[in-house]
C-alpha cells in the first residue's frame, strides 16, 4: 500500500501508573469472591500520556510514518496535543470536548506483571460524534485501526469503513469485556483484520460463537498476541507463531500491544506479509516493555532493523 493514509482511532486518555509490591492474587479469598474489599498499598505512582490511539500512534510515528489520530479528548488536552505533533502524529482529526477532562486510565501492576484498573471515561464518552465521512482520501490508499473507545463509537466506525470501503482493522482490545456479541460481530464483519490477546479471543468467542474459522469467513486475517510466548497470525490457509522478542529488562507492560499494533500497521503499510508486520510487532512491543508507559520510548529506524535482523534475520 504504497503512500498509504493511516488514522488510527481509539481513546486519548491520561495514565496513572502504580507498583504494588507484592502479588495481588495472594490476597483474594476464594471463598469470599462474592464480597470483595480490597485495597493495595502502592510504592509508586507515575502519571503519564495514554490511550490507545496515541500510544499506536506514537509507534507508527517511530516507524517513519505520520498516522492521523482520530478521538475526542477534554479541556486538558493542550500540552499533549503539541508533544504529539512534535512526535510526527497528525492530531487534525481530534476533537476537543471543552466540557470535560480526558479520559483516565488507573493502573496498579504487582510483581509478577499482573494488573487491576480503572477507566474514566470523560471525553472518550463523545467519541461518535466523528465521522469517516468527513475523512478524505481513505478509500483509495487508507489503513484505519479500530481500537478501544466507546463500544457505540467503535461499532459506528466500522460500519462507515464497510459503507465506504476502507481497509480497517478490528481491535476490540479491554472493551471486549463491555460489548455485547452483536456489537463484537459487527466490528468483525467486513474487517480486513482482526487482532485480539489470547484472553480476549476466548471472551470474544464466548459472545459471539466464533472461533478461528468464523472469524476468517469474514476478515484475512485474524491475529492473538500471546504475551511472553508471542503471537499467532492465522489467515484462510495458513497459521503461522511468531516468536516474542526478549526484551533487555522488563519495566512496564502498559502499551506492549499497542506497540505490537504499531508495529504490525508499520508493515502493512508497507505492503508486507502478515508473518513479517507480526515480527515486527514484536520488535516495537519489546521496546515499550522496557519502558515505563506507552510512549516513553524512542529508536531510530536503523536501530528497529537492526533488532529485527538480530532475531528474524534481514527486514529489507
Amino acid at each position: 500500500m504504497p503512500n498509504t493514509k493511516i488514522v488510527v482511532t481509539g481513546s486519548i486518555a491520561f495514565d496513572y501508573l502504580m507498583s504494588f509490591p507484592g502479588k495481588f492474587t495472594e490476597h483474594f479469598l476464594p471463598e469470599h469472591m462474592n464480597r470483595v474489599s480490597l485495597s493495595f498499598l502502592v510504592d509508586s505512582m507515575d502519571k503519564r500520556r495514554g490511550g490507545c490511539a496515541p500510544n499506536i500512534a506514537y509507534t507508527l510515528a517511530l516507524l517513519g510514518e505520520r498516522p492521523g489520530v482520530m478521538a475526542t479528548a477534554g479541556q486538558d488536552f493542550g500540552d499533549y496535543r503539541a508533544w504529539l505533533e512534535a512526535a510526527g502524529v497528525d492530531t487534525s482529526l481530534v476533537k476537543v470536548v471543552d466540557d470535560k477532562f480526558t479520559a483516565s486510565f488507573f493502573c496498579s501492576t504487582d510483581e509478577h506483571n499482573n494488573q487491576i484498573a480503572s477507566f474514566y471515561t470523560g471525553a472518550m464518552a463523545n467519541a461518535g460524534e466523528l465521522s469517516f465521512r468527513t475523512v478524505a482520501g481513505l478509500k483509495e490508499n487508507g489503513l484505519v485501526i479500530v481500537s478501544p473507545n466507546d463500544p457505540d463509537a467503535m461499532v459506528q466506525y466500522a460500519e462507515e469503513c464497510n459503507a465506504i470501503g476502507i481497509k480497517y482493522i478490528w481491535d476490540p482490545g479491554q472493551q471486549c469485556a463491555r460489548m455485547t456479541g452483536d456489537q463484537l460481530t459487527d466490528g468483525i464483519t467486513g474487517a480486513t483484520m482482526v487482532i485480539v490477546n489470547d484472553y480476549e479471543f476466548e471472551l470474544l468467542g464466548q459472545k459471539t460463537g466464533m472461533r478461528e474459522p468464523e472469524i476468517l469467513m469474514e476478515a484475512e486475517a485474524l491475529v492473538i498476541t500471546r504475551g511472553e510466548n508471542g503471537s499467532v497470525v492465522h489467515t484462510r490457509d495458513s497459521r503461522t507463531e511468531i516468536p516474542a522478542v526478549t526484551p533487555h529488562r522488563i519495566v512496564d507492560p502498559t502499551g506492549v500491544g499497542d506497540a505490537f499494533r504499531g508495529g504490525f500497521m508499520k508493515g502493512m503499510a508497507g505492503g508486507r506479509p502478515y508473518d513479517v508486520c507480526a515480527r515486527m510487532g514484536s520488535v516495537a512491543a519489546t521496546y515499550a516493555l522496557e519502558h515505563l508507559g506507552g510512549t516513553s520510548h524512542a529508536y531510530t529506524w536503523p536501530e528497529f532493523a537492526a533488532r529485527y535482523e538480530k532475531h528474524f534475520g534481514p527486514l529489507g
